[in-house]
């Protein structure tokens, strides 16, 4: 019997798949098996998957919405930023022009004060000069009547009059 159903395996056509006798039943099968697929694929699976495909779309269209939103924030800031930075720019700069026109009022009423007194000390000092320069002139006079006196009364001491030697050097003196 062994040999029988070997010389039957052996007399059968190769694959079954390729037996015409079994297409009808294959391709019921085949037509059952694609019908249930598709009710599993349409039914189950493929709601699923649209789905998710529908929430991550939500997402997607909620986290680009929340972006512009904060992009619109944050040029709403630099905006903000901008302007405060440019008030404290121009701020700056008036406490600056403030501080400069204190400091040259400060510097023109020390300047006056200074040639106020420079003045003041100027006329002092002509002043001064003029009054050494004044006891000078005096000093020389009465050195040089007393000079005078001294050589005259030793070259000729008779003719030493002490009046016409004090008009001549007084006359010599002023010119």
């Amino acid at each position: 019997m062994a040999v029988d159903a070997h010389d039957a395996a052996a007399s059968a056509p190769g694959m079954p798949q390729l037996d015409f006798s079994t297409f009808p039943n294959q391709i019921f099968w085949l037509v059952v098996t694609l019908v249930a697929i598709y009710l599993l694929l349409s039914r189950v699976a493929l709601p699923r998957v649209g789905a998710v495909l529908a929430e991550r779309q939500g997402t997607i269209t909620n986290d680009i919405a929340a972006a512009e939103d904060l992009k619109r924030q944050a040029t709403e800031a630099e905006e903000a930023y901008n302007k405060a930075l440019a008030d404290a720019r121009a701020q700056a700069q008036a406490i600056a022009a403030e501080a400069r026109e204190e400091i040259m009022a400060e510097l023109a009423d020390a300047t006056a004060k200074a040639d106020a007194e420079i003045s003041a000390k100027a006329s002092e000092s002509a002043a001064r000069i003029d009054e050494i320069r004044a006891g000078a002139l005096e000093a020389v006079e009465a050195v040089a009547k007393d000079t005078a006196a001294e050589i005259v009364s030793a070259l000729a001491p008779a003719a030493a009059d002490a009046d016409s030697i004090a008009a001549a050097v007084s006359t010599r003196v002023k010119g």
